[in-house]
């Protein structure tokens, strides 16, 4: 059974940083990618950043230039190092880890709180 087990939210000012982690367990079969998502009150999921297994990366347009990301292999573990946060960035972070088993699926952590304050 897969776990993602996310860590690293909170509350920081604006221009501050954070890094989150999400370690991966139960993968027995080979990642395609892993990610982070983030969701806003009343707004759509949206993908912020991406890692696939070649170690190819992108981002969403509103975070380049701010946040990475990053993953060690040997931990199954996803990093997103954030900096220079704004308020907009206030969200739930959820990590992903996608693979194909044989078909694209999808698995989600539980989601950890980032706020940023003004």
């Amino acid at each position: 059974q897969v776990q993602l087990v996310e860590s690293g939210g909170g509350l920081v000012q604006a221009g501050g940083s954070l890094r989150l982690s999400c370690a991966a367990s139960g993968t027995s079969f080979s990642i395609a990618r892993m990610g982070w998502y983030r969701q806003a009150p009343g707004k759509q999921r949206e993908l912020v950043a991406a890692i696939i297994s070649g170690g190819s990366t992108n981002y969403a347009d509103s975070v380049k230039g701010r946040f990475t990301i990053s993953r060690d292999n040997a931990k199954n573990t996803v990093y997103l190092q954030m900096n220079s946060l704004k308020p907009e960035d206030t969200a739930v972070y959820y990590c992903n880890l996608a693979a194909y088993r044989p078909s694209w699926t999808n698995y989600w952590g539980q989601g950890t709180q980032v706020t940023v304050s003004s």
